[in-house]
């Protein structure tokens, strides 16, 4: 194992410039910063303290990574998480990345300098190989759609592609012929949403309907986004507007209809609007929302269950069954 001495060689400085940069000293150039890193990553190298911190209080943390916590969907299923992992003597330290990919690596960080025991990732910013080659250090749990195939990851999720072809079909089958769609991430294949994305490509496609660009909307998530395409939507002409739009979260959902009423636009006689999460919100709504149910208190439960599993090598199964998205009707569409 590596010692402060090795990391002093390989960085070609002494003792104390890297004893200074361990314990955040403020005096230390950028550049000897950067070579005292890059030695500890070469060599692997947990700082003695901070493993002997974490020595009286080793598997008791569990890491959980959200893009933002002020998304609501992502709070509650962290409330979700932590209840149950509260229930088996564990504590939760929750990071975000706001879409950042460094962010994500620091978070994986901890996992190699055993800050955490453990890591829930709601949200996934790099390539799982990426992801995986940390699994070294710690057991790591991805509940997010995904086609990655791996030995070394855990996966739980629902099934967001099949969720958005039911709710798209749905809206077909109410007589509507042209819908829109919002996504939180950028609509490419490789992008956030990108599962959702193939949900609603696939319900256009089996269905006839033509893809119309200017009715597509990326990267959204608050309800000022929602607002925001409501006015882009109300300056087409009436001709060229949608009848319904598909939103990728309540959030937006609810901007849109705030706005189009401000605008004299009715839903769901003008436009229907549908969401995705049934946030409790959702039913309080001057027009009450029709949304995607997702069952974030089991699968949290689920998520906790898993990792903490994998922490302390015993068996837990996922049960798919109790992970099932419904639609709910209300009068939005």
């Amino acid at each position: 194992m590596a010692t402060i001495k090795d990391v002093a060689y390989k960085a070609g400085l002494s003792v104390t410039t890297v004893s200074r940069y361990l314990n955040n000293h403020p005096y230390i150039s950028e550049d000897k910063k950067e070579k005292i890193k890059n030695a500890m990553e070469a060599l692997d190298y947990v700082p003695s303290a901070l493993a002997t911190q974490l020595r009286s209080n080793r598997g008791t943390t569990i890491g959980v990574l959200v893009s933002r916590l002020t998304n609501p969907y992502f709070a509650y299923l962290v409330d979700a998480i932590e209840k149950k992992a509260k229930e088996q003597g564990y504590r939760l330290l929750i990071m975000q990345t706001y879409g950042d990919k460094q962010e994500e690596i620091n978070t994986l960080d901890m996992l190699k300098e055993k800050t955490i025991s453990g890591l829930i990732m709601c949200a996934v910013e790099n390539d799982l190989d990426i992801v995986e080659s940390y699994t070294k250090y710690g057991s790591i749990v991805v509940s997010t759609q995904t086609d990655y195939k791996s030995d070394l990851l855990h996966f739980i999720t629902t099934n967001q592609e099949q969720a958005t072809y039911d709710a798209i079909n749905f809206l077909i089958d109410k007589g509507y012929t042209g819908i829109a769609y919002s996504t939180g991430g950028d609509f490419t294949e490789q992008s956030h949403g990108r599962h959702r994305n193939k949900g609603y490509l696939k319900a256009l496609e089996t269905s006839g309907m033509d893809l119309n660009e200017r009715w597509i909307f990326r990267n959204n998530h608050t309800i000022e986004d929602g607002m925001q395409i409501a006015t882009e939507l109300s300056r087409l002409n009436e001709t060229d507007r949608p009848d319904a739009i598909f939103a990728g979260s309540d959030e937006v959902a609810i901007g849109i209809i705030q706005k189009f009423e401000e605008l004299g636009i009715h839903v769901p006689s003008d436009i229907a609007v549908m969401g995705f999460d049934n946030q409790p919100f959702s039913s309080l709504a001057k027009i009450p929302l029709t949304t995607v149910a997702q069952p974030m208190e089991t699968l949290g439960q689920q998520a906790a269950s898993l990792i903490i599993s994998t922490i302390e090598e015993t068996e837990f199964t996922v049960d798919p069954s109790k992970l099932q998205l419904k639609i709910i009707e209300r009068e939005s569409a």
